[in-house]
């Protein structure tokens, strides 16, 4: 078959997945809707209705810094979170294949700490990303999941800062972070632009581009097109969500296309694929009732330095009183960041004061001004 076929097959196929998702979705939607059942002698009744769906958190954890943060984000959503009723699983790379002769273990310090916040760890092997493109973890951990239970990936750099169970999350229809700048694609002068760039992933995997435009943004500009920040994403299924995650990326990774020749694929090739499995799938932009994931119910902090320059008051307390315990202290003892910034007060004393105010101002300016004043750890 050639490839102008195949991509037609795909296109059908995956037509043919979205619309019977989309009549099962809006069957369940309507029936919750109507709030009445009927019993068995015909008459009607009302419907009890059902608690929130439990669903499985997935994150990432090795030796060094990811440990230290997984801890930090059990021990948030233990806080701020105690009715969840779901499973936290800890995915942690062997020290093998793509992570050959790299320690990745996690220590036993923080996998006492993950066992008493009650979480799962779970061993996997990366064949195809490791430590040539460790973003890829989050591609191939997905396979330690529970095969087709609702799940949420965050990265473990993330706070929980609020009742994530309460959340009206609708797994079938997947999603993604929003929390997200225009950091790809970066066009070339004389093109192919922004439309091109997208539309050829699209057309690559058999999907509906012009589906997943937002037409309310002009033609060009790349909130037009569907674009995410992987720091956290849901789906109704691991299985099938990881398998078309690692399926695209490989693909794209081997071979980018000629629209995508001028393009940097590192760091970006998990927010490149991302929108074509979540689209995929039948899912989109996230609804305004799920701007607490990227808000007041979590916090993808990225690094102590990046969270005492822009995130919240509430967020800085939490990860100070946190780090701070009798519990966790010891964890952190030795990390520089940490000692400089919670224990010596410079994230308070220094950092908060030099962006006050500036709620605006770009990630990359906030790194370079923290790098020249040397409050830059990684």
């Amino acid at each position: 078959m050639d490839k102008a076929a195949e991509r037609l097959a795909r296109r059908e196929a995956n037509q043919a997945e979205r619309e019977a998702r989309r009549a099962a979705n809006q069957a369940e939607r309507a029936e919750r809707k109507s709030g009445r059942g009927v019993e068995a002698d015909g008459a009607t009744a009302p419907v009890v209705a059902k608690p929130a769906r439990a669903f499985n958190i997935l994150i990432i954890a090795q030796a060094g810094r990811l440990e230290r943060e997984a801890v930090l984000f059990a021990a948030s959503l233990r806080r701020n979170a105690p009715d969840w009723q779901g499973r936290l699983i800890v995915a942690e790379p062997l020290e093998a294949e793509a992570w050959e002769g790299v320690e990745t273990q996690i220590s036993d310090a923080a996998r006492t700490l993950l066992g008493a916040y009650g979480a799962e760890i779970r061993p996997f092997t990366a064949r195809h990303f490791g430590k040539d493109y460790p973003y890829g973890n989050k591609i191939e951990a997905l396979a330690v999941l529970p095969e087709s239970e609702p799940f949420i990936f965050f990265d473990s750099d993330t706070l929980v800062t609020g009742p994530l169970d309460r959340l009206p999350i609708d797994f079938a229809r997947p999603s993604a972070s929003m929390r997200r700048t225009g950091t790809w694609p970066a066009p070339p002068l004389y093109g192919p632009g922004y439309g091109d760039i997208w539309r050829s992933l699209y057309d690559r995997f058999g999907l509906d581009f012009a589906s997943s435009l937002d037409r309310s943004q002009p033609v060009e500009h790349w909130e037009r097109y569907l674009y995410f920040n992987a720091g956290w994403f849901f789906g109704a299924d691991p299985k099938e969500f990881g398998r078309r995650f690692l399926t695209y990326a490989l693909e794209v990774n081997a071979d980018p296309g000629d629209e995508l020749a001028c393009q940097s694929l590192d760091p970006w090739l998990d927010q490149v694929v991302l929108p074509l499995v979540v689209h995929g799938l039948g899912g989109g932009r996230p609804t305004a009732d799920l701007s607490g994931l990227d808000g007041d119910v979590t916090c993808h902090y990225r690094n102590l330095s990046l969270l005492y320059a822009r995130e919240s008051d509430a967020a800085m307390s939490l990860a100070e009183e946190l780090i701070q315990s009798p519990r966790l202290a010891d964890l952190f003892a030795e990390d520089e960041e940490v000692s400089r910034l919670v224990a010596r007060n410079e994230g308070r004393q220094v950092i908060r004061p030099m962006f006050a105010g500036e709620w605006k101002i770009s990630e990359q300016a906030i790194r370079h001004r923290l790098k020249r004043e040397g409050l830059w750890f990684r």
